[in-house]
Protein backbone atom coordinates (compact mmCIF):
# COMPACT_ATOMS: atom_id res chain seq x y z
CA UNK A 1 0.00 0.00 0.00
CA UNK A 2 1.12 3.82 -0.30
CA UNK A 3 -0.07 6.95 0.40
CA UNK A 4 0.79 10.45 -1.18
CA UNK A 5 1.02 13.14 1.26
CA UNK A 6 0.68 17.02 0.61
CA UNK A 7 4.06 18.51 -0.45
CA UNK A 8 5.85 20.32 2.20
CA UNK A 9 7.53 23.43 1.19
CA UNK A 10 11.24 22.73 -0.56
CA UNK A 11 10.39 19.48 -1.46
CA UNK A 12 10.33 18.19 -4.73
CA UNK A 13 10.89 20.89 -7.00
CA UNK A 14 11.87 20.43 -10.08
CA UNK A 15 14.68 20.74 -12.48
CA UNK A 16 14.96 22.76 -15.69
CA UNK A 17 16.40 19.29 -17.83
CA UNK A 18 12.53 17.35 -16.83
CA UNK A 19 10.11 16.92 -19.01
CA UNK A 20 7.16 18.00 -17.40
CA UNK A 21 6.40 21.80 -17.58
CA UNK A 22 5.18 24.26 -14.87
CA UNK A 23 1.26 24.18 -15.80
CA UNK A 24 1.20 20.34 -16.03
CA UNK A 25 2.04 19.77 -19.73
CA UNK A 26 4.45 17.22 -20.70
CA UNK A 27 7.07 17.26 -23.46
CA UNK A 28 8.97 14.95 -25.68
CA UNK A 29 12.99 15.19 -25.25
CA UNK A 30 12.45 17.31 -28.39
CA UNK A 31 9.92 20.16 -26.74
CA UNK A 32 6.93 18.95 -28.86
CA UNK A 33 3.91 18.36 -26.73
CA UNK A 34 2.64 15.03 -27.15
CA UNK A 35 -1.09 13.75 -26.47
CA UNK A 36 -1.53 10.25 -25.93
CA UNK A 37 -3.30 8.79 -22.65
CA UNK A 38 -3.62 5.30 -22.04
CA UNK A 39 -7.37 4.37 -22.36
CA UNK A 40 -8.39 4.42 -18.81
CA UNK A 41 -5.36 5.01 -16.62
CA UNK A 42 -4.29 8.69 -17.14
CA UNK A 43 -0.65 9.22 -16.07
CA UNK A 44 -1.47 13.09 -15.64
CA UNK A 45 -3.37 11.67 -12.19
CA UNK A 46 -0.56 10.25 -11.08
CA UNK A 47 1.59 13.56 -11.65
CA UNK A 48 -1.53 15.86 -10.67
CA UNK A 49 -1.04 13.89 -7.03
CA UNK A 50 2.23 15.22 -6.95
CA UNK A 51 1.37 18.76 -6.78
CA UNK A 52 -1.93 18.40 -4.81
CA UNK A 53 -1.91 20.38 -1.48
CA UNK A 54 -2.30 19.67 2.31
CA UNK A 55 -1.66 16.50 4.40
CA UNK A 56 -3.61 13.95 3.02
CA UNK A 57 -2.51 10.69 1.18
CA UNK A 58 -2.80 9.00 -1.83
CA UNK A 59 -0.90 5.71 -3.31
CA UNK A 60 1.22 5.71 -6.62
CA UNK A 61 -0.55 9.13 -7.20
CA UNK A 62 -3.87 8.53 -5.55
CA UNK A 63 -4.46 11.82 -3.80
CA UNK A 64 -7.66 13.46 -4.18
CA UNK A 65 -7.62 17.19 -2.75
CA UNK A 66 -7.29 16.26 0.98
CA UNK A 67 -7.96 13.54 1.74
CA UNK A 68 -6.23 9.86 2.53
CA UNK A 69 -7.04 7.07 0.15
CA UNK A 70 -4.67 4.02 0.42
CA UNK A 71 -3.35 2.07 -2.72
CA UNK A 72 -1.61 -0.96 -2.58
CA UNK A 73 1.42 -2.84 -3.80
CA UNK A 74 0.50 -6.72 -3.72
CA UNK A 75 0.71 -9.80 -5.75
CA UNK A 76 -2.23 -9.78 -9.16
CA UNK A 77 -5.23 -11.20 -7.20
CA UNK A 78 -5.47 -9.02 -4.64
CA UNK A 79 -5.82 -5.60 -6.97
CA UNK A 80 -10.08 -5.72 -6.81
CA UNK A 81 -9.88 -5.78 -3.15
CA UNK A 82 -7.50 -2.95 -2.37
CA UNK A 83 -9.33 -0.88 -5.57
CA UNK A 84 -12.72 -1.61 -3.91
CA UNK A 85 -11.38 0.33 -0.59
CA UNK A 86 -11.03 3.38 -1.92
CA UNK A 87 -7.55 3.25 -3.62
CA UNK A 88 -7.10 6.28 -6.63
CA UNK A 89 -4.20 3.93 -8.02
CA UNK A 90 -2.38 0.83 -8.02
CA UNK A 91 1.26 0.26 -7.35
CA UNK A 92 3.05 -3.16 -7.46
CA UNK A 93 5.40 -4.12 -5.44
CA UNK A 94 7.86 -6.96 -7.05
CA UNK A 95 7.84 -9.33 -4.40
CA UNK A 96 3.94 -10.14 -4.41
CA UNK A 97 4.00 -10.54 -8.14
CA UNK A 98 6.92 -12.51 -7.67
CA UNK A 99 5.35 -14.93 -5.03
CA UNK A 100 2.34 -14.77 -6.84
CA UNK A 101 4.07 -16.50 -9.40
CA UNK A 102 5.59 -19.37 -7.52
CA UNK A 103 9.07 -17.05 -7.74
CA UNK A 104 11.18 -15.14 -4.89
CA UNK A 105 12.33 -11.74 -4.98
CA UNK A 106 14.80 -10.26 -6.48
CA UNK A 107 14.75 -10.13 -10.30
CA UNK A 108 13.72 -13.67 -10.58
CA UNK A 109 11.23 -12.90 -12.78
CA UNK A 110 12.31 -11.65 -16.29
CA UNK A 111 10.84 -8.71 -17.88
CA UNK A 112 8.03 -10.91 -20.11
CA UNK A 113 6.69 -12.52 -17.49
CA UNK A 114 6.59 -8.74 -14.96
CA UNK A 115 5.04 -7.14 -18.56
CA UNK A 116 2.57 -10.21 -18.56
CA UNK A 117 1.54 -9.63 -15.08
CA UNK A 118 1.17 -5.60 -15.38
CA UNK A 119 -1.04 -6.45 -18.67
CA UNK A 120 -3.46 -8.80 -16.22
CA UNK A 121 -3.34 -6.17 -13.27
CA UNK A 122 -4.38 -3.51 -16.26
CA UNK A 123 -7.15 -5.27 -17.44
CA UNK A 124 -8.59 -6.01 -14.11
CA UNK A 125 -8.67 -2.23 -12.35
CA UNK A 126 -9.76 0.80 -13.82
CA UNK A 127 -7.28 2.64 -12.06
CA UNK A 128 -3.71 3.83 -12.88
CA UNK A 129 -1.33 1.07 -12.54
CA UNK A 130 2.54 2.27 -11.65
CA UNK A 131 4.88 -1.20 -11.78
CA UNK A 132 7.71 -1.96 -9.83
CA UNK A 133 10.46 -3.18 -12.25
CA UNK A 134 13.22 -3.74 -9.95
CA UNK A 135 16.58 -2.90 -11.48
CA UNK A 136 14.92 -3.02 -15.29
CA UNK A 137 15.81 -6.40 -15.76
CA UNK A 138 19.55 -6.05 -17.02
CA UNK A 139 22.31 -3.72 -16.43
CA UNK A 140 22.30 -1.62 -19.24
CA UNK A 141 20.26 1.01 -20.66
CA UNK A 142 19.20 -1.04 -23.10
CA UNK A 143 18.01 -3.46 -21.11
CA UNK A 144 16.05 -1.05 -18.92
CA UNK A 145 14.69 0.41 -22.47
CA UNK A 146 13.23 -3.20 -23.32
CA UNK A 147 11.76 -3.59 -20.14
CA UNK A 148 9.98 0.26 -19.98
CA UNK A 149 8.86 -0.19 -23.43
CA UNK A 150 6.91 -3.80 -22.49
CA UNK A 151 5.19 -1.85 -19.46
CA UNK A 152 4.16 0.76 -21.47
CA UNK A 153 3.03 -1.56 -23.91
CA UNK A 154 1.20 -3.66 -21.03
CA UNK A 155 -0.34 -0.27 -20.11
CA UNK A 156 1.46 1.00 -17.35
CA UNK A 157 1.47 4.32 -16.10
CA UNK A 158 4.72 4.42 -13.77
CA UNK A 159 7.65 2.48 -12.98
CA UNK A 160 9.86 1.54 -10.43
CA UNK A 161 13.50 1.71 -11.46
CA UNK A 162 16.33 0.73 -8.67
CA UNK A 163 19.76 1.55 -8.36
CA UNK A 164 21.26 -1.55 -6.62
CA UNK A 165 22.92 -4.35 -8.96
CA UNK A 166 21.56 -7.25 -6.42
CA UNK A 167 20.30 -7.40 -3.47
CA UNK A 168 22.93 -6.12 -0.39
CA UNK A 169 24.71 -4.02 -3.39
CA UNK A 170 26.63 -2.69 -4.50
CA UNK A 171 25.02 0.32 -6.25
CA UNK A 172 25.37 1.38 -9.77
CA UNK A 173 27.34 3.99 -9.91
CA UNK A 174 25.53 7.16 -10.06
CA UNK A 175 26.65 8.48 -14.09
CA UNK A 176 25.41 4.61 -14.89
CA UNK A 177 22.04 4.68 -13.01
CA UNK A 178 21.82 8.46 -14.57
CA UNK A 179 22.25 6.82 -17.72
CA UNK A 180 19.76 3.61 -17.07
CA UNK A 181 16.81 6.45 -15.97
CA UNK A 182 17.58 8.24 -19.02
CA UNK A 183 17.07 5.73 -21.21
CA UNK A 184 13.53 4.74 -19.53
CA UNK A 185 12.43 8.33 -20.11
CA UNK A 186 13.50 8.65 -23.77
CA UNK A 187 11.84 4.93 -24.53
CA UNK A 188 9.15 6.16 -22.79
CA UNK A 189 8.49 9.16 -25.05
CA UNK A 190 9.35 6.72 -28.18
CA UNK A 191 6.53 4.24 -26.92
CA UNK A 192 4.30 7.14 -26.77
CA UNK A 193 3.86 7.66 -23.21
CA UNK A 194 6.26 11.01 -22.41
CA UNK A 195 4.25 11.34 -19.07
CA UNK A 196 5.63 8.17 -17.54
CA UNK A 197 5.89 8.36 -13.85
CA UNK A 198 9.68 7.10 -13.22
CA UNK A 199 10.29 6.84 -9.87
CA UNK A 200 13.69 6.35 -8.74
CA UNK A 201 14.98 4.36 -5.90
CA UNK A 202 17.92 4.23 -4.13
CA UNK A 203 18.87 1.44 -1.82
CA UNK A 204 21.67 3.45 0.20
CA UNK A 205 19.87 3.21 3.44
CA UNK A 206 18.44 -0.03 2.34
CA UNK A 207 21.64 -2.10 2.55
CA UNK A 208 23.84 0.47 4.35
CA UNK A 209 26.11 1.65 1.51
CA UNK A 210 28.75 3.15 2.86
CA UNK A 211 29.78 5.34 5.93
CA UNK A 212 26.78 6.13 7.98
CA UNK A 213 27.72 9.83 8.22
CA UNK A 214 28.03 10.00 4.81
CA UNK A 215 24.36 8.08 3.69
CA UNK A 216 22.28 11.67 2.96
CA UNK A 217 24.63 13.36 1.13
CA UNK A 218 25.18 10.45 -1.07
CA UNK A 219 21.20 10.05 -1.64
CA UNK A 220 21.21 13.96 -2.13
CA UNK A 221 23.78 13.85 -4.70
CA UNK A 222 21.56 10.51 -6.60
CA UNK A 223 18.83 12.71 -6.35
CA UNK A 224 20.48 15.21 -8.14
CA UNK A 225 21.45 13.18 -10.75
CA UNK A 226 18.68 11.44 -11.38
CA UNK A 227 16.55 14.47 -11.23
CA UNK A 228 18.83 15.57 -14.49
CA UNK A 229 18.36 12.28 -15.88
CA UNK A 230 14.22 12.77 -15.89
CA UNK A 231 13.03 10.86 -12.72
CA UNK A 232 9.92 12.12 -11.31
CA UNK A 233 10.38 11.09 -7.51
CA UNK A 234 12.94 9.43 -5.22
CA UNK A 235 12.20 6.56 -3.19
CA UNK A 236 14.67 6.20 -0.25
CA UNK A 237 13.39 2.64 1.55
CA UNK A 238 15.18 2.05 4.89
CA UNK A 239 15.22 5.74 5.75
CA UNK A 240 12.74 6.28 8.87
CA UNK A 241 14.54 8.77 11.05
CA UNK A 242 12.24 11.88 10.67
CA UNK A 243 14.90 14.16 11.40
CA UNK A 244 16.90 12.76 8.46
CA UNK A 245 14.19 12.80 6.41
CA UNK A 246 13.20 16.68 6.91
CA UNK A 247 16.49 17.23 5.97
CA UNK A 248 16.59 15.33 2.74
CA UNK A 249 12.89 16.49 1.48
CA UNK A 250 14.02 19.85 2.23
CA UNK A 251 16.48 19.50 -0.07
CA UNK A 252 16.02 16.86 -2.73
CA UNK A 253 14.85 18.37 -6.32
CA UNK A 254 12.28 15.37 -6.40
CA UNK A 255 9.45 14.47 -4.21
CA UNK A 256 10.37 11.93 -1.85
CA UNK A 257 9.10 8.36 -1.32
CA UNK A 258 9.69 6.99 2.29
CA UNK A 259 8.52 2.83 3.16
CA UNK A 260 6.87 2.72 6.20
CA UNK A 261 7.01 -0.22 8.54
CA UNK A 262 5.62 -1.55 11.35
CA UNK A 263 6.71 -0.19 14.40
CA UNK A 264 7.73 2.84 12.39
CA UNK A 265 6.21 6.24 11.74
CA UNK A 266 2.84 6.55 10.66
CA UNK A 267 1.76 8.65 7.63
CA UNK A 268 1.16 11.24 9.87
CA UNK A 269 4.70 11.77 10.99
CA UNK A 270 6.16 10.46 7.48
CA UNK A 271 4.08 13.38 5.82
CA UNK A 272 4.78 15.99 8.36
CA UNK A 273 8.62 15.52 7.73
CA UNK A 274 7.61 16.52 3.93
CA UNK A 275 7.50 12.99 2.69
CA UNK A 276 5.38 12.81 -0.29
CA UNK A 277 4.92 9.00 -1.53
CA UNK A 278 4.37 6.45 1.49
CA UNK A 279 5.20 2.88 0.25
CA UNK A 280 4.66 -0.48 2.47
CA UNK A 281 6.43 -2.46 0.22
CA UNK A 282 5.39 -6.27 0.36
CA UNK A 283 3.83 -5.40 3.78
CA UNK A 284 0.25 -6.04 2.76
CA UNK A 285 1.37 -8.72 0.33
CA UNK A 286 3.09 -10.46 3.48
CA UNK A 287 0.36 -10.24 5.83
CA UNK A 288 -1.88 -11.99 3.37
CA UNK A 289 0.17 -14.88 3.00
CA UNK A 290 0.41 -14.69 6.50
CA UNK A 291 -3.52 -15.02 6.88
CA UNK A 292 -3.91 -18.58 4.96
CA UNK A 293 -1.14 -19.99 6.28
CA UNK A 294 -2.52 -19.38 9.99
CA UNK A 295 -5.38 -20.62 8.76
CA UNK A 296 -3.91 -23.67 7.44
CA UNK A 297 -2.29 -24.31 10.51
CA UNK A 298 -5.44 -24.08 12.07
CA UNK A 299 -7.50 -26.20 9.99
CA UNK A 300 -4.69 -29.19 10.00
CA UNK A 301 -3.95 -28.67 13.64
CA UNK A 302 -7.24 -28.00 15.68
CA UNK A 303 -9.39 -28.57 13.09
CA UNK A 304 -10.98 -25.63 12.93
CA UNK A 305 -11.50 -22.58 10.82
CA UNK A 306 -11.68 -19.49 12.90
CA UNK A 307 -9.16 -18.03 11.50
CA UNK A 308 -11.86 -17.01 8.58
CA UNK A 309 -14.15 -14.92 11.28
CA UNK A 310 -14.75 -11.52 9.68
CA UNK A 311 -13.06 -12.71 6.11
CA UNK A 312 -14.52 -11.37 3.26
CA UNK A 313 -17.95 -13.34 1.56
CA UNK A 314 -17.00 -15.04 -1.95
CA UNK A 315 -20.29 -13.34 -3.45
CA UNK A 316 -18.47 -10.02 -2.24
CA UNK A 317 -14.96 -10.99 -3.85
CA UNK A 318 -16.20 -12.69 -6.64
CA UNK A 319 -17.95 -9.53 -7.36
CA UNK A 320 -15.29 -7.41 -7.85
CA UNK A 321 -13.50 -9.22 -11.13
CA UNK A 322 -16.48 -9.98 -12.85
CA UNK A 323 -15.12 -7.98 -15.96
Amino acid sequence: MEHRPGRAAGCGSRTAGQHRTAVGQFRRSDGTKDGHRHAHTPPQHLHDLDRAPGPGAASAGAHRGRRTRPAQRLGRGQRGGIASAGAGAIATTSGGVSWSLGHGDGQRLGREEMAAAARRIVAAVELPVTVDAEGGYGPQPADVAATVRLLVGAGAVGVNLEDSTAAGGPLFPVADQAARLWAAREEAAEAGLPELVVNARTDVFLFGIGEPGGRLDEVLARAEAYARAGADGLFVPGLLDLEALARLCAASPLPVNAMAVAGGPGVAELAAAGVRRISVGTGLAQLAYTAARRAAAELLGAGTLTELDGSLGFGELDGLYRR
